[in-house]
């Protein structure tokens, strides 16, 4: 499989998410400063929890609207939104005027943009792939976020303080090349069924009715329940871990530098995405000979140690190593858990399913939430156990249902060459 093989859409979605995720990566991640800068840490602490929910609530509306009304309107209808708020956002952070509170509100804008488009997105990209080259797509797809991340994140670091208001002019520039590239070079992937127009009443019952016929998909509830349960062990490096770290890891020597708890978390974090960027590209064919349902319950269960060992060691090298092996799992369990995830979903609720599974993320951090809270009522080995059982309960949960996704991923594979 090489990358010109894919379909058009494929390569201009990779291209130019590759672009807005370098782009975002450089101002986003440090908006938290730029909050707590003019409303301090409890306020903003409170600002940044509604974003979460808003986001959480939209993913539900993202995904009914796409399958009811087709992807590309809703993700047009969101990118343009987004770009608003961008240049909203790019004025109020001028050298003439500074509106903190009109950023935030631009942010949380930014947020149900994103869970609107989300689930199109994601639906999208399976509308137009083939199932043999989807390991493949994601494998290419993850390395590009991860690089995204990197580069973002290193340039952001040094620009964030001084040069916001170009790098929101960046930003809103790279928003409306994203607007001109879905609007005049990527087609609708999907046409759902012609139907009456209804009144919004009777919208919010089919929506309901929509997202009960997901949670009664008793298979792929299970799967997005083990697959959180999984995720969370990497998330607490950024929670409970980073926390512990910063207090019970002495000030020693590595290599030729004084390092102490944050710098090793640092240093942890870069690791991960060292690897992840270096690997990431061979995934799909490093475990293509391999069995889909070993590759996943064997790499979770090395994901899930080495984070456990991480969460609980405080010896540098011990750290150090736990993490090439929780990496070196991360990424032979991506593209294959991603393809779990493409193969669950009938194609007329795909973006209802993929709205569920996308708030993974949210649930993930909710674990790492009441992970800290209890950490201050028991030992860090206690914690660490906790942590520890709560990752080994998705990996067991992932060996009791494999069978049955075996059989589902088959029966879709079927299906779509029959439609082929």
């Amino acid at each position: 499989m090489k990358f010109s093989q894919f379909h058009p859409t494929i390569k201009i979605r990779i291209a130019e998410s590759f672009l807005s995720s370098a782009i975002g990566n450089m101002i986003f991640p440090f908006m938290a400063i730029y909050l707590s800068a003019f409303f301090g840490l409890k306020v903003t602490g409170i600002l940044l929890l509604i974003n979460v929910f808003v986001g959480i609530a939209l993913s539900f509306f993202g995904g009914y609207f796409s399958d009811n009304f087709g992807r590309k309107k809703i993700i047009v209808f969101a990118e343009v939104v987004r770009f608003i708020a961008f240049t909203v956002m790019m004025i109020c952070n001028s050298p003439w005027i500074t509106l903190p509170l009109i950023t935030y509100f631009m942010m949380t804008i930014n947020t149900i943009c994103w869970a609107l488009a989300g689930p199109a997105n994601q639906a999208m990209l399976i509308d137009v792939s083939k199932p043999v080259e989807r390991k493949y797509m994601f494998s290419i797809m993850y390395w590009s976020s991860n690089m995204s991340v990197a580069i973002g994140g290193t340039i952001g670091g040094f620009l964030f303080k001084d040069h916001l208001f170009e790098l929101f002019i960046a930003l809103s520039i790279v928003s409306l090349v994203t607007v001109f590239l879905i609007v005049f070079f990527i087609g609708e992937s999907f046409v759902p069924k012609v139907k009456e127009k209804e009144k919004l009443t009777r919208h919010a019952s089919h929506m309901i009715r929509s997202y009960r016929e997901v949670f009664q998909d008793n298979l792929f509830v299970l799967y997005t329940v083990a697959i959180v349960l999984v995720m969370q062990m990497e998330f607490q490096l950024g929670n409970y871990v980073g926390i512990r770290l910063a207090e019970q890891l002495p000030e020693q020597t590595l290599l030729w530098w004084q390092v102490g708890g944050i710098e090793v978390a640092g240093l942890l974090r870069t690791e991960n995405t060292v690897i992840v960027v270096l690997l990431a590209l061979f995934a799909a064919s490093m475990v293509s000979r391999f069995k889909d349902r070993d590759v996943m319950v064997l790499s979770s269960f090395v994901f899930v140690a080495g984070y456990a060992i991480v969460s609980y060691s405080n010896n540098l090298w011990f750290l150090f190593i736990a993490m090439l092996f929780a990496s070196l799992a991360e990424v032979m369990r991506v593209p294959v858990e991603q393809n779990y995830i493409a193969s669950l979903p009938p194609e007329d609720k795909r973006s209802s399913y993929l709205a569920i599974s996308g708030m993974g993320y949210n649930l993930a951090q909710l674990i790492c939430s009441f992970t800290v809270m209890i950490s201050a009522y028991i030992s860090s080995a206690g914690t660490s156990l906790v942590i520890a059982g709560i990752g080994f309960a998705g990996v067991l949960l992932l060996t009791n249902i494999g069978p049955r996704l075996d059989k589902r991923v088959a029966e879709t594979v079927e299906v779509e060459s029959e439609h082929a």
